[in-house]
């Protein structure tokens, strides 16, 4: 039986001392939804990925992935998902092929069908020719590209980006959307965090959006749209940007300077 929902969280908690980073998060995503994950920072986003992908436990609360329990059956959850978390934290000694190599082996994956991958992920992210350098030596944007690939390699079911433009040029930008998309046309869910609101709006089908640890809107962007009345705003005439919606809904209502006081 094929799993409606990919995701699934039932008050999931995560407290640090007497903080709560997330608060009693309730939240579904539908398999093969592409995903977006939103917040100010310090929102409990990364918390929560970390949580969903078994990175850092649970301090109350339930989340399933594809049915399977992430706190009592992690070792079948995690052979479905592919992380890229915002912080890579790769092996700078290795090179990027012995790397993607080791991620291979400790998925169990076949050696042919480490190298075959290997060799597509490596052409696709433009590192073909970066392959035999060590990590350490990679700029940022190249270890991105590679994490991705360590994420890609074992054909994962649920892929989780935190931040994944971030460091990016355009062009391996644009490779990167298109592969997202295909992939989710495929049948593979997405969850996506960026602060990059355009990026999300044009990639996402579904988005979520938390605030100090809580859930505050779930929907499509049109379905958020019809949630929000803003003065002055005439639906008829444009729709409202993603950034528009988000900040709706998370600003706060004190006044800010927008300048330094210094600087008048």
């Amino acid at each position: 039986m094929i799993a409606v929902h990919a995701i699934e969280t039932t008050g999931l908690t995560r407290t640090f001392g007497s903080k709560k980073a997330v608060d009693g998060l309730t939240m579904t995503v539908k398999a093969g939804t592409f995903f977006g994950f939103l917040g100010p920072n310090g929102a409990g986003k990364s918390t929560t990925i970390n949580m969903l992908t078994g990175m850092i436990g649970i301090s109350s609360g339930t989340a399933r992935l594809l049915g399977h329990d992430i706190a009592t059956q992690p070792l079948a959850a995690k052979r479905l998902i592919g992380v890229l978390p915002e912080d890579t934290a790769l092996f700078d000694r290795l090179t990027g092929r012995e790397y993607l190599s080791f991620i291979g082996r400790m998925y169990g994956m076949a050696p042919r069908a480490i190298q075959s991958r290997s060799d597509e992920l490596m052409k696709l992210m433009e590192l073909a020719e970066e392959q035999g350098k060590l990590i350490v030596d990679y700029s940022h944007g190249m270890k991105k590209k590679l994490a991705l690939s360590a994420a890609l390699i074992h054909k994962p079911k649920v892929l989780f980006l935190d931040e994944p433009f971030e460091g990016i040029d355009a062009l391996a930008a644009r490779t990167i959307k298109h592969l997202l998309n295909d992939l989710v046309a495929r049948g593979v869910t997405i969850f996506l965090t960026s602060h990059i609101l355009e990026i999300v709006e044009r990639l996402c089908t579904d988005v979520a959006i938390i605030n100090k640890g809580k859930l505050v809107a779930q929907g499509t962007i049109d379905e958020l749209r019809l949630g929000i009345s803003l003065p002055g705003y005439d639906r008829t005439e444009n729709a409202m940007t993603l950034e528009e919606i988000f900040l709706s809904i998370v600003a706060n209502d004190e006044p800010r300077a927008h300048t330094l006081s210094w600087l008048a």
